[in-house]
Formats: C-alpha cells, structure tokens, sequence
C-alpha cells in the first residue's frame, strides 16, 4: 500500500554474576519522561494548565452520535493556543468513559526512524502527574524484522504524543498508555502495526487509540482548505486507497500523514466503520493571520452494526443492481447519506434459486470502494460474471432470492481449533492461489471444522491437507436476507 516508500552460556554467567555479588532490594525503575514542550506548547504551572484544558473541555460543543463504540481519536498537536480548541472537541468525547489504555501514535518531527519507534517501560511525567507506560501491550508490537524497535530517544524532544496527555489526564480517570512514533514508514511496520493495534483493540473495549497530526503548514486559508477538506473526507469514508493517493500526489499535505494512515488501518482493522469530524479550524482563528495558515482537524471513528433502515437499504441497492445488470440498464446510483454506506467495506452479493440453489456469489474480501457501491457491483457481477454460472435471464428475476454479506476486516487465524461454524467465515492464501467461503457456508452444507478447513484448500486447488501450510484468515459478517 505504502506506494511512496515504501541468548544458555551468556544466562550461566549472569547468574554466576548473581551469586557473588550483593543482590539490591529492587530493581532500579526507569526515570520518567520529563516534558519536552511544557510552558511553550501548553502552560508549565499545574493549576493554569489545569484550567486550560478544563475550559477548553467546556467550551467543545455537543456532537450528536449514533450509538457505537468510539475506537479511535484523530486530534492535533500545535500549541493549545492554536489548535487547543480542536484538540477538545474530540477530547470531549471521552467525558465519562471507562478507557485504562490509550495507544498514542503520530509522527516524528526531530528523530530519524525507520518503520516505527515505541516507548516501552517507565512513564511519562506532565505538569499533571505521572502516566504510567502499558509495558506488557508496548512489547507485544517490538518486531526487528518488521522495523518497530524500542527508542526511547526518539522520543524525547517530541512534542506530537506528549500535548495530548492533559487532555487525557482531565477527561479520563487511571490509565496507562502506549507511545508510538512513524519515522521514514515500510510496508512491514504498516503491516505489523496495523495488525497488532487493531488486536489490542479489538480484544479490550477499555483500549483505544489516540492519532495525532496536524494538517496543511503555511498556506493561505482558502488554499489549506483545497488541500485539508478532501483528505478529512477520505478519512470520514475510511477511504485508504484515496487518502493515500492524495497524500502520494501532495494535494493533500498532513504532517503526520504516514502516522495517520498506519492509525486509521488500525481503526478500521478494529472494526470502525465510518468517522465523524467534530471540527475544523486553523491557525488563523487565534492568529487573525489568513495568508499563512495551519490546519487542524479532530474526527473519532466509531465501530456500530447496521441500524435496519441502512439493512433495507443495502438489500434494496443489490435488488435494483441485478435487475438492472439483467434487463442490460445501467446500475443504480445512490443518493443517501449515510455515514457507514458511504464509508469504504467489503461486501458479497449471492443469488438463489427458489429451491435453494446457488445461482451466483461476487464479492470483495477487503474494502476497496465504498460499502454501497460495493453491493451495487456486487449485485450486478453476481448475476452477470460468476464464471460458475451462465448470466441470469429476465425470466428468472421473479423467483430470485437476493443475499447480502456485509464482512468485517479479516484477522490472521492463530489456532484453527478456534473456528466456530456460523460465525466465521475463513479465506486462505497459498502463493498465487487464494479461496474464501462465507460463515453461512459450512452451516449450510452441514460440514465440521475439518471438513471446512479441507473444502478451503480444494477450492484453492490445494489438497485437502493443503491449509495447513497456507495463510489463513478469518472474518465474521452481517448477512441481510
């Protein structure tokens, strides 16, 4: 995706060490990070910034949002006079939130990386108090071959994660968090990270994830907003592809650009479906300056099930979309407004007889164009392009029954003893070779685990045996009849 860029004789002697010489009480505990930015990017005394944020924190407006979890953050990092009152409004969010971990991620402005730097052991101190470091989760991302290493020098005169803690500190109760700063970004770290955040996510609903970045740097207001609006609005969509190309083209220009997109991966990998921006503004709200300006954005991403009425309107979009493929019209164009249909998802179209009989399946297994527009090609290749089938004829439309399979993002399976029918749908890699079945199939054909796993790797053109050395994958999905 990242198109720009893309220990036994050594422990004898340690415990020989151990035995002669004296044993200290304790083991000496790191040092806390100190604060970097204080009295310039926000106040050095406790009591003015305290009452910094909180007045910041009062002063964000009310967001209206549909029930669903918040998974991730994305907020600026400029002097809170400047950028202090976007940070809020989505800091306000977290008002009354039970959150014991926050990720922070966002890019590195002063220090050279390769891939990715992580904050492994100790805490971080701010005018408000200590944070403590999630030892454990930071460790679990440190991968050498992926390029994510433990740095903490990288992190030391940075101000990107440090400007975001006392809004942490004033909105939530006790928590730790987990510090990650992009360098120079590499497919592996994007991969790894992406994938390993989105399981810590996905695994504990009191962890989430901070993403930090400003946007556009020193242009005019009118030309920041040429530049910032397209890629909030890919972002809004969870459109990766589209805000990597505008990021790759420069006609968008965040400074934590490549931070965004390993966080919004993340997000989505975690299962967020769609984003909501809480506000844009820029530097010359404080300034009065419009001829040189920086932009900021705040947006939260939310995961949450279809609502019925978006359902309806998913199962009508592929109705239409078969008929209109059948009768050789062109397909429909939608014109809602729904957030989570416009944002980018995976969807299969399957198509039955009257007597139950498979008649076509088309779909995506990765998200690539917006959930609707999903479903509308879907919809028309699954009764026109399924290589299994000859193309659906006017005749058969009557009695045609019309399926949808919204998929969430797929997840290396780990143990395939963990596969439960019904709910897991699995999709295998092997070389050139790939096949997928929904979770409604084995139940379905009535197949076990092991013949499901078997069933996979034939329809590959493996042997039966032949998921055991492939890579496997699975998803759960919502299924609209």
């Amino acid at each position: 995706m990242l198109s720009r860029h893309i220990f036994i004789k050594a422990a004898r002697l340690v415990l020989l060490a151990g035995l002669l010489l004296p044993v200290a009480g304790c083991a000496k505990e790191t040092p806390p990070r100190p604060p970097a930015v204080a009295g310039a990017f926000y106040p050095a005394d406790p009591g003015e910034l305290q009452r910094e944020v909180d007045r910041l924190l009062a002063a964000a407006p009310a967001v209206p949002l549909s029930a669903g979890r918040l998974i991730s953050l994305l907020v600026p990092h400029a002097g809170y006079v400047y950028s202090g009152s976007t940070a809020a409004s989505a800091y306000a969010q977290l008002r009354g939130a039970d959150i014991r971990t926050v990720i922070l991620i966002g890019p590195s402005h002063r220090a050279p990386i390769t891939g990715a730097a992580v904050y492994v052991t100790g805490s971080w101190k701010t005018p408000l108090g200590l944070v403590r470091i999630n030892e454990t989760m930071a460790r679990s991302l440190l991968s050498d071959k992926d390029q994510v290493s433990a740095n903490p020098a990288a992190f030391a005169d940075e101000h990107s994660l440090e400007v975001q803690l006392p809004f942490l500190q004033r909105t939530l109760k006790e928590f730790t968090i987990l510090p990650i700063l992009i360098g120079q970004p590499t497919r592996e770290s994007y991969r790894h990270l992406a994938e390993r955040i989105a399981l810590l996510l996905k695994q504990n609903d009191q962890v989430m994830l901070v993403i930090s970045t400003d946007l556009s740097h020193y242009l005019t207001r009118s030309a920041a907003r040429e530049k910032d609006l397209p890629a909030l609005a890919a972002l809004q969509r969870m459109a990766l592809g589209e805000y990597e190309q505008l990021i790759s083209s420069r006609r968008s220009d965040l400074c934590g650009e490549w931070a965004v997109l390993y966080g919004v991966a993340a997000a989505r990998g975690a299962g967020a479906t769609f984003g909501t921006l809480f506000r844009y503004a820029d530097s010359a709200d404080a300034s009065g300056d419009t001829s040189k300006v920086v932009g900021y954005g705040a947006m939260g991403f939310y995961r949450r099930p279809l609502t019925a009425a978006a359902r309806t309107e998913l199962l009508t979009m592929a109705k239409e979309s078969v008929t209109r493929q059948v009768q050789l019209q062109p397909l429909p164009v939608w014109r809602g407004s729904d957030p989570q249909l416009a944002a980018d998802g995976a969807a299969f179209v399957t198509l039955k007889q009257k007597n139950g009989e498979l008649r076509g399946c088309i779909g995506h297994i990765q998200p690539s164009t917006s959930l609707v527009q999903s479903v509308i090609q879907n919809g028309g290749a699954a009764s026109s392009q399924d290589p299994r089938f000859p193309p659906v004829t006017p005749a058969e439309l009557p009695d045609l029954l019309i399926e949808v399979t919204v998929l969430s993002p797929r997840e290396p399976l780990v143990d395939p003893q963990s596969i439960v029918i019904g709910r897991d749908g699995l999709y295998l890699e092997a070389g050139q070779r790939s096949s997928v079945f929904l979770p409604q199939v084995p139940v379905e054909q009535g197949w076990s685990r092991e013949s499901y796993l078997a069933e996979l790797a034939m329809k590959a053109g493996l042997p039966p045996a032949g998921w055991k050395t492939a890579k496997l994958y699975r998803f759960s999905a919502e299924i609209i009849h």
